[in-house]
Formats: structure tokens, sequence, C-alpha cells
């Protein structure tokens, strides 16, 4: 039965494309399509603990285990003493501002230990469309207000690991100062960050440029640190001394005198370096510098660390192992104090890759030093420490070294090494991959070994490329850029390793054949010099437990695609550099008639059919990838990135997405191998698409897409074939740059795994334990093509029933100086529950300052979640009132809200209220 659906599938679209390229078709609804309402789901981690790189980690001055981390592209979290455990603080971060998770800087107040400050923005190029900001917080990170700033910040751009560029005046915190970069010079506020201007006075806004001319190496990295001395000021009043450290390897600190009023190069300081950090010694009346010869936070060769006698004015180099030695291989960062006993200083190497870091530290301000490990006979070494990575044991990243190199190693990227100001025994530091810490560092001091840790749980911020879930075996697979990807059998564990046999720099697609899910295919990208008989293809013949490598196909120069057929016995692989080849995995030959570069996809049924997209066309294969037919040319995005799967257990089902505002862009369906699609009118742009169990036994898989739906954007789910949607996150779970992976979980109803850029792989379940009602409709129903084919394989899709006219109820208006009018919707229902949204209306003659809307419930329903207002129910009286951010309404202006709520028997509207101030 099977294959007489395959060949009559196949015949089918063969005929179509006989006939001439067809052309992408569009079937608008009847009547106009409502809200999206809500589905409320709840959202956690794939756990695999820290993942990127942590360029800072700030400790309050003035209250106890107040912690904050910066992210280069995951946010930043607060430390929660209690689980020791990191919490993320910008998940409210969307899609339009989602630079806003490169964490350039962060600051808090020693004063008002609630205020909290952020200075974001990702990228100082085109990269990141919009400005820097300042993110103010006065509740630690809870809430947020936004002040944009003239220029951009880059978070993920080089030298981001120097700092602290935002600082707040210990005596008067109203004062904050931000070190800008591309020649943008010193910036300063006087009302806790709500207004800043430029400090005009400051005269070297830094120099210091990687590489002229690259898109991404060629800018200015501007000011660095900024840092005050606190004994120069008292409480409430200015302080006066304070120092900046600048981007200039000839003039790299300066310092005022006069609260900021007038600023001067520091004479006599050393030349020829960058200080990545300067920390103050207000007890000792010191500053301490630690410089590199870059600006990091990948390189660094050389540099010192020197000591500022702020009373003497006499410069002291302190250097561990000083630049003039043979042995000095690399740059200075990671300096701190402990403000316990202020004469113990520490500070790391900021990039040492051989044998592992270096760490030193001086209880007598740098006079002498102990470092973390002695050489001893060559290659052995000595040890200060232990080490730990029990809670994310990938930490080894598979590597058995030769002596003297260990793995674990200590780190790399060692811009940030603190020691808690409150409890001496108390170290972190950021690396490359995690957050790594100790509880017993004076024990270094009487010659024992430090218990080094992983300290990173709760902060996940791997990049994720690509994300399957297969209907048996692990049910998550994961790439990863970075650190390779992992198996999950257990959402909720760290897995023992990340993938290896080939160790891959970042995974780029995976795939498995929906037939065989023990099969599975990944590619990525290698660093061919570093480790040049490393292939970019590894093959699991066991659901990714263990994997082997393949071969690759001749000018392979990244992972790209892949597609493995339904059965398994091919493999479609679409590498970066090289055209789209078939084979299995041993060798390999060209496929014909589909450009290099094309996005690759099976069928999950017809183990000879294969897909591909590029450039606004869409290709097909019916003979396992040797050749391919375009089938349609025109209507499919043709700029933008465009993301397309196919439907387990429905041959030739293909769901598309993508595009960008500049042309196409949104959601296509395909029921006939891809011979045409129709475009969702429902959708209004969409970046990926994703396909989950469904709601009914046997039933159409449920959509999930990350789209913009009836002017919002977020994360959607359709249980009836993409007829209706529902939003599933909400404003406070937004995730910034999300889409490039997403995939449902065949096996768990409603579940949904999200791929962010940063902040790890987002587990979202569905909170009711209601099943949405879905019954079957009729393939009209569900936008299907007008050339859709005609083959078995098709099949109806469910829909969710909804209250049969979307009802509206509105309250009476009025032409009252200040008034209101009130509209209420039934958006969406199913058994036990209903979502709706009232739209609220100035009816009045004059601008609103708030509104109430008030109404009784007629059928016992009750209200379990409202955003955009606050409400009150007593029995059935619901009482909404406008929150601060929208109850100022123009005239005819209008604002609304939402709510979910439960019902039994009847769901009647009722009639709404409205009353204006």
């Amino acid at each position: 039965m099977l294959s007489k659906q395959r060949s009559l599938a196949s015949a089918v679209a063969a005929a179509l494309v006989a006939a001439g390229l067809a052309v992408v078709t569009q079937v608008l609804p009847g009547t106009p399509a409502a809200a999206a309402g809500s589905d409320p789901y709840s959202f956690r981690n794939a756990q695999v603990v820290g993942g990127g790189f942590v360029p800072g980690i700030i400790f309050n001055q003035s209250q106890a285990n107040l912690i904050y981390a910066r992210t280069d592209i995951g946010g930043a979290y607060r430390w929660d003493q209690a689980t020791s455990k990191w919490i993320p603080l910008l998940d409210w971060v969307g899609f339009t501002n989602w630079g806003y998770n490169g964490v350039v800087s962060l600051a808090t107040d020693a004063v008002d230990p609630n205020r909290v400050y952020v200075a974001a923005g990702m990228y100082t190029n085109s990269w990141d469309p919009n400005n820097g900001a300042i993110l103010r917080s006065s509740d630690k990170g809870a809430t947020w207000s936004t002040t944009a700033l003239p220029f951009k910040l880059g978070g993920n751009m080089p030298g981001r690991g120097m700092g602290e560029r935002l600082a707040i005046d210990p005596n008067k915190n109203s004062i904050l100062y931000l070190g800008a970069p591309s020649g943008n010079g010193l910036w300063k506020s006087t009302d806790y960050g709500v207004t800043w201007a430029k400090v005009t006075a400051f005269p070297n806004p830094g120099t210091y440029v990687q590489s002229p001319g690259d898109a991404y190496l060629g800018d200015n990295q501007g000011i660095a640190w900024v840092t005050f001395d606190k004994s120069t000021g008292t409480a409430g009043a200015t302080t006066q001394g304070i120092y900046v450290g600048v981007a200039d390897k000839d003039n790299t600190v300066y310092r005022s005198t006069d609260g900021g009023v007038t600023w001067s190069r520091i004479a006599g300081q050393p030349t020829g370096y960058i200080a990545h950090k300067g920390v103050l010694d207000p007890v000792n009346h010191l500053l301490y510098i630690a410089t590199s010869d870059t600006g990091g936070p990948y390189d660094g060769a050389k540099g010192d660390v020197w000591k500022y006698n702020i009373t003497t004015g006499a410069w002291t180099q302190i250097s561990p192992v000083p630049s003039s030695s043979s042995d000095d291989y690399f740059g200075y960062s990671g300096l701190t104090i402990d403000r316990q006993h202020p004469g113990t200083i520490m500070v790391a190497s900021q990039i040492s890759w051989w044998p592992d870091m270096i760490m030193w530290r001086s209880t007598d301000s740098g006079a002498t030093w102990t470092k973390i490990w002695d050489w001893t006979s060559y290659p052995s070494r000595s040890f200060r420490y232990t080490q730990d990575i029990s809670a994310a044991p990938w930490l080894t990243f598979g590597n058995s070294p030769q002596l003297p190199e260990v793995s674990p190693k200590l780190g790399w990227m060692n811009e940030s090494v603190e020691i808690d100001p409150f409890n001496s025994n108390r170290l972190m530091y950021g690396t490359g991959a995690t957050i790594y810490g100790t509880e017993n560092l004076t024990t270094w001091d009487s010659g024992g070994q430090i218990n080094i840790k992983v300290m990173a749980k709760g902060l996940e911020e791997t990049a994720v490329l690509d994300l399957i879930s297969p209907p048996s075996g692990a049910n998550l697979l994961s790439g990863l850029g970075d650190i390779n990807g992992f198996r999950h059998t257990n959402l909720d564990a760290v897995p023992s390793m990340m993938f290896t046999s080939p160790v891959f720099s970042s995974t780029t697609s995976l795939d498995f054949a929906e037939l065989n899910p023990n099969y599975v295919v990944r590619v990525g990208n290698v660093d061919k010099t570093a480790t040049p008989n490393t292939n970019r293809i590894g093959i699991s013949s066991d659901n990714g437990a263990t994997w082997y490598q393949g071969q690759e196909p001749s000018g392979v120069t990244g992972g790209g695609t892949v597609a493995v057929a339904a059965n398994g016995n091919s493999i479609v692989w679409a590498p970066a550099g090289a055209a789209v080849s078939y084979g299995g995995g041993s060798s390999w030959s060209s496929s014909s008639g589909v450009p290099s570069g094309a996005r690759v996809a099976s069928d999950r049924v017809n183990s000879s059919k294969f897909y591909a997209f590029a450039n606004g066309t869409f290709y097909v294969s019916t003979n396992g990838g040797q050749s391919f037919t375009a089938t349609v040319t025109s209507g499919l995005p043709t700029v933008g990135t465009v993301r397309f799967k196919a439907v387990a257990g429905r041959e030739g089902d293909i769901w598309l997405a993508g595009g960008d505002t500049t042309g196409a862009y949104g959601l296509w369906h395909s029921t006939n191998s891809g011979a045409s699609f129709t475009k969702l009118s429902n959708v209004q742009e969409a970046n990926n698409i994703g396909f989950g169990k469904s709601a009914t036994a046997n039933g159409y898989p449920t959509l999930f897409t990350v789209a913009k739906i009836d002017n919002v954007r977020g994360i959607f789910t359709s249980y009836d074939g993409g007829a209706t949607w529902l939003r599933i996150n909400d404003d406070q779970h937004q995730y910034g740059n999300i889409g490039e992976a997403l995939t449902g979980d065949p096996r768990v109803f409603g579940r949904v795994y999200i791929g962010t850029n940063g902040r790890g792989i987002i587990v979202a379940d569905r909170v009711s334990t209601t099943s949405p009602s879905v019954s079957p409709t009729s393939s009209a129903s569900v936008s299907t093509s007008a050339s859709a084919s005609t083959s078995p394989s098709s099949s109806t899709s469910p829909s969710t029933s909804t209250s049969p006219s979307r009802s509206t109820s509105a309250s009476p208006s009025s032409t009252a100086a200040k008034a209101c009018s009130a509209s209420y919707a039934i958006s969406s229902q199913w058994p036990g529950g209903f979502g709706a949204n009232v739209t609220v209306t100035n009816t009045g003659t004059s601008a609103t300052t708030s509104w109430t809307v008030k109404w009784t419930f007629a059928n016992g329903q009750t209200i379990s979640s409202l955003w955009n207002g606050t409400y009150t129910q007593s029995g059935a009286n619901v009482t909404v009132t406008s929150l601060s951010y929208n109850g100022a309404l123009g005239t005819g202006g209008t604002a609304s809200f939402g709510f979910n709520g439960a019902w039994s028997g009847t769901n009647a509207v009722p009639t709404l209220t409205c009353t204006a101030t």
C-alpha cells in the first residue's frame, strides 16, 4: 500500500513539472482573520550549563551575595545564593531589539543595591540594526526601563572583556559614567541613567583598532573602563577622583581630581600596551592596571601589571612575568583585590592557550607572587588546585591531551577574576566556556590546594544552530556553536559529553532517518589548519550515542545542511564551498540541477525523494538526490533566510518559512511535494517551522512557528494545521534572536524546543492539562494550494473549536470629555478553558490618563491569568485597570488586554462598562 502511494505521488509531481514550473498560490480566507489568542506555556532550559564566554562578573560592594554576570550574546544574570544558581534577567528582550542581549558592561549600585544598570548592544557595525541602550532597574533586574543611546555598543565585539565601562559614583549614585566605543568618547548621566550627555572635556576617545577596514575587527575599541576613588568623596557628594582606561597604547590611563570637570593623562604611565582593567584600592590609595598588547579576548601575546601610588604619583611595575621576559607570551587581565585585605591581589593571563591559563596571587601588593601551577620537571607540573567539573562534564571537550596539557583546562579568555568583597575565600572567574570558582581561596596562602568547581548552574549561553527530536531514542539532539552539540535523554540533566569523533567547532545541521531513527548524520565547521584530519561529517547508527567520521566531497569549506533519506540508505549534503552531493557518507557524487549553497531536506516517507531551496526557487529530487528539478520559481522568498521541513508520515507535505521585510515573508505550505505552495494569509512573517505530536490520535501534527501574527511577534502554535494560531510565549519570555532552530517533540504533546542565540535550548511545555478541542475539517479550510497534489498520502487536518462567531460585547460609548468603551472577544476556546481579548477605545473628547473596565460573568467563568492590565475578581465580578504604559489614550486611541480563563457548560459574553479618568 505504501509503495502505491509513493508511486502515485511521484507521478503527480512529475506531471506537474512536465507541464511547466508552478507558481505559489494564495488562498485568502472568506472572513478577516481574528486576533490570535494564547495558550500559556512554561519555559525552562535543556541543561548544558555554560557554553559561552563570560566577560564580566560583578560583585556589589555593599550587599553580600549580590552578584551579576554579563555575557557577550546571552544577556545578564543575577546570582541566587539560596540555590547557587544564576537567574536570567533579559529574557524579555525580543525580536526587534535582540542586540540588547549583548552586554558590554554592567554596574550594580553600592549606595542603593536595588539599582542595577546594563550597557546593551551587540555590534557596533551594521549587523545590529539598533543603537545601544542603557537598561535601568530599581529591583535588581526584575523589571527594566530603557534609555536609547545615540551610538552603537558592542557586547560581542573585539575588546568586550575589558572593563567595566559602566560605573556608578560610590558616593553620589545618581551619577554614572559610560565609556563608549567607535570614537564616541566618555558619557555621563546625573539622573540615575535616564539621560546622558557626552563629557566634552574628556580628551581621548581611544585609538586602538585591531584590523583597520575589517567589518568586525575594524572599530576603534574606545574607552575600556571607569573607576572611582571612593575615598575622595563623602556620602551624597560627588566623588572627586575618577580614573578612566582608554584603548590607546601610548595614553591608556586618564584621571580627574575635580569630579569630572577636567581630565588629564596620568604622568609617567607605562606605554606600549592597553590597560584592560583598572582596580582601585581606596584604603592604600593605589590604582592597579593589567595590560595587554591587544584588546582581546581571543589574542594577546605580551603585557604587564602596574601599580600607581595616588599619593606620590609613582608607577611601579609588578608583573608576575614582565613583558621583557621571553616567558611572557600572554597579556594580562582578570585583575582583582581582596576588599577585606586590600594588599592581596590576583591577576590572570588574558589568553594563554598552552599549556593552560595562569593565575597569580600576591599578599604584599604585588611585591611577590605565587602561581596557580608551577613547572616541576618538564613536561610535569605541580598544581595549587583541584578541579571538579561534575556539573558540566563536557568541559573536557572529549580531549585526552599529552603532558604538559591536561583536561579539563582552567580556562581561556580570562578577562574577569573576582574575589568576593565579603568573603576572602570565594572567588569566581569567567572563561570562554563557563564560570569557575572556589570557596577555599585562602588555602592557597598556606600551601594547600584550592578546590575549583563549575559555578555556572542556570547560566545557559549556547548558540543553537539546529535541533532534531526523533520519534524514538533520545528526545533531543542539538547542533551548537562552539561546543558541537548534545544528545539529551534527560532534559534536566547535563549530558556526560558533547558530540565527539569527529569534533566540530560548530555543528550546523543534523538529520535522522524518519523510518530508522537510530541513523543520524551531523555536519559542521572544522578548523582544518588545527585538525587537518577531521572531516566535517559525523554518522551515528545508535541515535547519536556514538559517532564515526564520514568522508568529504572535494572543496568543502563548511558544514552547510544535510538531509537523510527516510530509510537511512542515502544522504544528501549541501556543504559550504562545494556542490550539493549525494552518497552514503563514504563516497559522494555531485547532484545535478541544484545550485551550491542550497538548503536541503528529505521527504519523511518516500526514501527516494529529497527537496532543496535556493534564491527563491524550490527543487525536488525523486531519485535519491542524483538530480533535482525546479518546481516553484516565483512567489517564494528571494531574500532573507528560509527554512523548510517535511512532515512525518505524510509524503510530499512541506512547510516553508522565511524571507524578510524587503520581499516575500511568511509561511507557505505544500501538499504535493513542492509542485506548488500556498501562502498562509494569517501569518504575516515567519522565521522557522517545527512539528510536534498531534492533539488527537492520528491527527495532523501540532505546528510551531517563530512568527509575527496579528502584529505580534512571538512563538505560536497551531493544533489545526495552520487554520488558527495561539501565542505560547509572553513578553517576559522572548529570548531575543530566536528562530535558527525549532522543533516540536513527536512524543510529548505540546512540547517544543526553541533554539536561541546565546540563551541555550529552551524547552516549552503546555501549561494546561486539558487537551484542546480539535475536530476534523475539510482540506479546503487549511489553505491548500489550488494545484495541490491528489496523492493518497494527503489527509484532512484538524481545527481548533472556537466560539462560532467569535462573539464580541461592547460597552456603551459616550461623548463626555473623558469616556471610553470596551469590546470583548473570545479568541480561543477548548474544553475547560478559553482566551479572550478586550479592546478599550477613548470615545471622549479629551485624552485619558487611565481607564477601568468592569463586567460580571454569568456562567461562573474565572480568570487564571491576565496581561496588559491589573485585575481583581470577586465572585463573578471582574475589574481591570490600566497599567502605567497603556492608560494614556488620545481621542479615538485604543489599548488592549487579554486573559485566559476557565469555563464549563456555557461561556456567554458579558456586558462591559468602561470608565476613564
